[in-house]
């Protein structure tokens, strides 16, 4: 169900019943809606599950990029290691300030779970969100991402992938944060410029970045990114929980019998 088959012309002229494509998660940038529609296929995803487990993801990589936490469990292990260093230090997330790009669903959760570390949360997004809304988790918004890059110690990226947000940081957004702030992405690989990253991580730039997505998935084995000790990479899990893939397969069959039926489909990506 991992984006396959790819939903191309091809296909669809083979298969002149078909009704409906359920996609798995909140991301709809693998399929081409003005194709599908043209064939008369509706199109559902299961967009609102995976926001908890996603935020969750997102503060998990924070603590781990900050806390240097795959190089501490490595030193730990190893054969080699004889004493810990005294001076092997992370940095405090507790009290720094928190840039997130893309208030949505799942960036305003991960505001909800910064304010219980007693961060300062900047917010960038297409709309502000309700006045109540940012007094509940003490988030101030950015109508320009560069005054969020210069600010932050840790960016967050949580925005949808569109036309508008490929490449959305460069290698002039890297610049404008500072030489000690983490990078996170959970939302798509190309929403960041990889080979700026790279450049920016390797000259000092940012301090680090920690990523659930890249492009391609998996990197090629001898990719830059995955020889750096201050990066964090997982395999785009964060949805991965058993109870929200359980919900993601019910709502996906549920939008299926719904549109095999005629009835209308929940969760429709219109």
């Amino acid at each position: 169900w991992y984006h396959k088959p790819d939903i191309n012309e091809e296909l669809l002229q083979s298969l002149p019943n078909l009704k409906v494509v359920a996609s798995s998660g909140v991301g709809i940038d693998h399929l081409d809606l003005k194709l599908l529609s043209s064939y008369g296929v509706k199109v559902a995803n299961t967009p609102f599950v995976v926001s908890t487990d996603t935020a969750d993801l997102g503060m998990a990589l924070m603590l781990a990029s900050s806390r240097r936490l795959v190089e501490g469990h490595e030193m730990a292990v190893s054969p080699d290691t004889e004493y810990f260093p005294a001076d092997w230090l992370g940095v405090e997330v507790s009290g720094a300030t928190l840039g997130i790009v893309g208030m949505g669903t799942i960036g305003y959760k991960v505001a909800e779970r910064a304010k219980g570390f007693e961060m300062k949360i900047l917010y960038h997004n297409r709309n502000q969100r309700k006045k109540e809304e940012e007094s509940a988790v003490g988030a101030v918004y950015c109508k320009k991402i560069d005054d969020l890059l210069q600010q932050s110690d840790f960016v967050l990226l949580a925005v949808n992938l569109t036309p508008q947000t490929q490449k959305l940081i460069g290698k002039r957004e890297l610049e404008l944060m500072k030489p000690t702030a983490i990078l996170i992405n959970i939302s798509r690989g190309l929403v960041v410029d990889q080979d700026a990253l790279v450049e920016a991580l390797q000259n000092k730039v940012i301090k680090a970045a920690a990523l659930d997505v890249t492009y391609p998935e998996p990197l090629p084995r001898d990719h830059p990114l995955l020889k750096m000790k201050n990066v964090i990479i997982t395999p785009h899990i964060g949805s991965a929980t058993k109870k929200t893939r359980w919900v993601m397969m019910e709502e996906m069959v549920e939008s299926i019998e719904a549109g095999l039926a005629g009835l209308p489909i929940p969760r429709e990506v219109l």
